[in-house]
């Protein structure tokens, strides 16, 4: 499994920089996948932690396409 960075303002900088880098953004993902933008971005800061909190920071960190640190 890919280690990235722990919930909070470095995961969310990371994940911003993955779409961008894809020519699309966070927002845009949500609105694709029926999530709330703000449910987002409280699993990818950490404030939001539960199991299906978890669940959906691994598959925003997965369509951001963040790689693992060396």
């Amino acid at each position: 499994m890919a280690h990235h960075a722990p919930p909070g303002r470095d995961l969310m900088n990371q994940v911003r920089t993955g779409f961008i880098l894809q020519n699309t953004t966070l927002t845009a993902w949500c609105r694709t996948k029926g999530v709330h933008i703000s449910a987002a971005r409280q699993t990818l800061y950490g404030n939001w932690d539960g199991p299906k909190a978890r669940e959906l920071r691994d598959q925003i960190i997965k369509a951001a396409k963040l790689r693992a640190a060396a």
